[in-house]
């Protein structure tokens, strides 16, 4: 497949990845925007319409703003909800009628165990993945009948830059029954799958990648 990589404030994080694709001998383009900023994902997504329908779409922005509710700021609270959950919809719904005419597509929402368990000082951001959740399921039944599944999945604990400053390794044998941090592979395997032909029959879930957290 051609690989549409999105970035917003790290461009060139966008451009590493298609490098890699490239060296690998795959083909890939990066695409900058706000998902926030309906106006912008609109055109920028109209200009990649032109080319064809988008098939496979994976939604994987999110960003944190950790706070205990009693003190989480109103910036706080919406931002987060901006970008994980009006993002969705703003990138969604704009490919959806070109998919429709294919009859064929995937759509992958990433959500967090956060949005399964709940988080102190996350109410913000496991509003807004579960919120996905419930897009997910309605969204699936909406499409069933035209060759598009919609599924989320849900990673727990996974090794990077993120886990290494709030996790240490005890933490995460107290937090994990499996005792270990997942990888991006193995949520990459995940999500691989259900883009695949084979998963055609798999809609409406949500996939928790998390060692058993839940």
């Amino acid at each position: 497949m051609h690989v549409v990589v999105h970035a917003h404030s790290q461009p060139e994080r966008a451009q590493a990845v298609v490098r890699e694709i490239l060296r690998a001998g795959g083909s890939a383009q990066a695409v900058i925007f706000d998902v926030t900023d309906a106006e912008q994902t609109h055109l920028a997504l109209q200009g990649l319409l032109e080319e064809g329908p988008i098939q496979v779409l994976v939604n994987n922005a999110g960003i944190y703003a950790d706070e205990l509710m009693a003190a989480m700021s109103f910036e706080q609270w919406h931002k987060v909800i901006d970008v994980s959950l009006n993002g969705f919809f703003h990138v969604t719904q704009p490919l959806l009628l070109p998919m429709v005419r294919a009859r064929w597509g995937r759509i992958i929402n990433i959500s967090s165990v956060s949005a399964v368990l709940g988080n102190r000082g996350q109410t913000n951001y496991a509003a807004a993945k579960a919120g996905l959740h419930g897009a997910t399921k309605s969204l699936a039944l909406e499409l069933a009948s035209r060759g598009i599944t919609v599924n989320a999945v849900a990673p727990g604990i996974i090794a990077g830059h993120i886990t290494d400053q709030a996790f240490d390794a005890a933490a995460i044998k107290r937090l994990v029954p499996m005792r270990r941090a997942g990888t991006p592979e193995e949520v990459a395997a995940t999500v691989s799958f259900l883009a695949s032909e084979e998963a055609g029959y798999i809609s409406g879930q949500i996939i928790n990648v998390n060692g058993m957290m839940a």
